[in-house]
C-alpha cells in the first residue's frame, strides 16, 4: 500500500526533481511533455537561451552562473549513474546510515540528493581470486545485502527492474537502484544461474573475466550466453574485453551494450578505455559508453573527464555517451569530483564548452534509459521467439 500511495501522492522529495524555484511556479510545461522519454521530445523551453536559440543550455543571466544552470538542467534531468562499488564497501562497515549520511563511504542518500543523481547501477563485482562455486555465493551475497540495504532506506532508495520501473522511481523522490553489472565469474558457466540472478534482479553482465569471452573473442558458448541475455534482458557490459570480444558482442547482440567504465584511449592509454574505431562502431551500433569519473582512466581534473566526453561525442554521437562515477570502487577521483554530489560541478565545465541542453540531458539520464528501454524490447521480442537455451559450455566448447 506504501508503494500504491508513493505513485498516487509523490513523496516531498519529488520537488527536488521538478523545475527550480527560478523559474515561474505558474508557466506550465510544454504540452506533450514525456518525462519517460526521449528528452530531445521533453525539451523544455525555460532551458533555451535568454535571446531564444534553440537546444542550448539554461542561459547566463542575473545572478546565473554555470553551476547554477548545471543545476537547473539535472532537476529536470538527473544523473543515472552507471556504477557504484557501494555493496562490496558497504561489506566492511559494522554499521551504517545512508539516509542520513555515511562519512565511510563516497555515497549516501543526502549526496545522491545534492549530486541529482536519479538512478544508480550497483555493482555486483567480486575481488580478484574469487572463482566457480565461491564467486557465485559472493555475488548471492552481495545481491542479498543490496535489496537489505535499499528495504532499510525506502524514503531514498528504490528497486527497479527496468526502464518504465526506473522513471517511476525517479518521479517518486526516489533514487533508482539497479543490480549491476555483475562480474561473468558469478554464472559458474552454467546460464541457469544467468537465470535465476535474473530473477533475483540483475539487469548488467560483465563478459570480462570468462573463459567463454577472451582473447580470441566470443567461443560458440560465449555467442549463447549473449543470446540468452538477449533473451532475457540482461544488457551487456564489455568493458576489460578484448578487442575481439567487443567486435564480436557489437555484431551479435539485438540488444545496446554498454562500456560501464570506459573512456577514450586517445587521451589516456588505459586498457580499460576505448580506441576511436571501437568509439565509431559503438555510435553505429547504438551502444553506450559510460565515461568514468576515475583519475587513472580519464585524468586529474574535471576538464580531464570533459575532454573525454567531448572526444566520446564527437567520436560516437550524442545518443552514445553517459557517466559512470565508479564512486566506492577505491579509486581516486579527480579533483573537485570526490563524491557522489559532485556531478552539478562537471556539468556545468560542459556548459561552459556548449554543450546543447538536449545533449546534456542525454548524457545524464536519457540515454541510460534508451538503453534500458532497447533491452527490455529485445527481450520481448526474444522470448516470442525462443525458449530458455539449455546449452552447457562442454557441449559447444569442449
Amino acid at each position: 500500500m506504501a508503494e500504491l500511495q508513493d505513485e498516487l501522492h509523490p513523496a516531498v522529495e519529488v520537488g527536488a526533481l521538478g523545475p527550480p524555484a527560478a523559474w515561474p511556479s505558474s508557466e506550465p510545461l510544454p504540452s506533450g511533455t514525456d518525462l519517460d522519454g526521449d528528452p530531445r521530445l521533453d525539451h523544455d523551453p525555460r532551458l533555451d537561451t535568454a535571446a531564444g536559440t534553440p537546444d542550448r543550455a539554461p542561459a547566463a543571466g542575473p545572478g546565473t552562473d554555470p553551476l547554477a544552470r548545471a543545476r537547473a538542467l539535472l532537476a529536470r534531468h538527473p544523473v543515472a549513474d552507471g556504477y557504484s562499488g557501494l555493496p562490496w564497501a558497504l561489506r566492511h562497515l559494522p554499521w551504517f546510515d545512508l539516509e542520513l549520511g555515511e562519512s565511510a563511504v563516497d555515497t549516501d542518500v543526502p549526496r545522491l540528493r545534492e549530486g541529482h543523481v536519479g538512478a544508480l547501477f550497483w555493482s555486483l563485482h567480486l575481488p580478484e581470486g574469487l572463482a566457480g562455486d565461491r564467486a557465485v555465493g559472493a555475488t548471492l551475497e552481495q545481491l542479498d545485502l543490496v535489496k537489505t540495504v535499499v528495504h532499510a532506506h525506502p524514503e531514498g532508495l528504490r528497486m527497479t527492474h527496468g526502464a518504465g520501473e526506473v522513471a517511476d522511481a525517479r518521479n517518486c523522490g526516489r533514487v533508482a537502484v539497479v543490480l549491476g553489472p555483475a562480474g561473468a565469474r558469478a554464472l559458474g558457466d552454467s546460464l541457469g544461474i544467468l537465470r535465476a540472478l535474473h530473477t533475483l534482479g540483475l539487469r548488467v553482465l560483465t563478459l570480462a573475466g570468462a573463459s567463454w569471452a577472451s582473447e580470441a573473442g566470443l567461443t560458440r558458448f560465449g555467442e549463447e550466453v549473449l543470446r540468452e541475455m538477449n533473451r532475457l534482458g540482461v544488457l551487456a557490459d564489455l568493458s576489460g574485453t578484448s578487442d575481439a570480444t567487443t567486435g564480436r558482442a557489437l555484431a551479435a547482440s539485438k540488444a545496446p551494450v554498454l562500456f560501464t567504465r570506459s573512456a577514450a584511449r586517445a587521451l589516456r592509454p588505459h586498457p580499460s578505455n576505448l580506441p576511436d574505431e571501437v568509439l565509431v562502431e559503438l555510435g553505429a551500433a547504438k551502444g553506450l559508453c559510460m565515461v568514468p569519473l576515475t583519475a587513472e582512466q580519464t585524468g586529474p581534473s574535471v576538464r580531464d573527464v570533459a575532454d573525454h566526453l567531448d572526444h566520446v561525442r564527437r567520436l560516437a554521437g550524442a545518443d552514445c555517451v553517459g557517466l559512470s562515477g565508479t564512486y566506492d570502487s577505491g579509486a581516486a577521483h579527480p579533483q573537485d569530483l570526490a563524491d557522489a554530489s559532485c556531478y552539478p560541478r562537471l556539468v556545468a565545465e560542459l556548459i561552459t564548452r556548449g554543450w546543447s541542453a538536449s545533449d546534456l540531458a542525454l548524457l545524464t539520464w536519457g540515454n541510460v534509459q534508451r538503453v534500458l528501454r532497447g533491452a527490455d524490447f529485445t527481450a520481448r521480442v526474444a522470448q516470442q521467439r525462443r525458449e530458455p537455451s539449455t546449452a552447457k559450455i562442454a557441449d559447444l566448447d569442449g
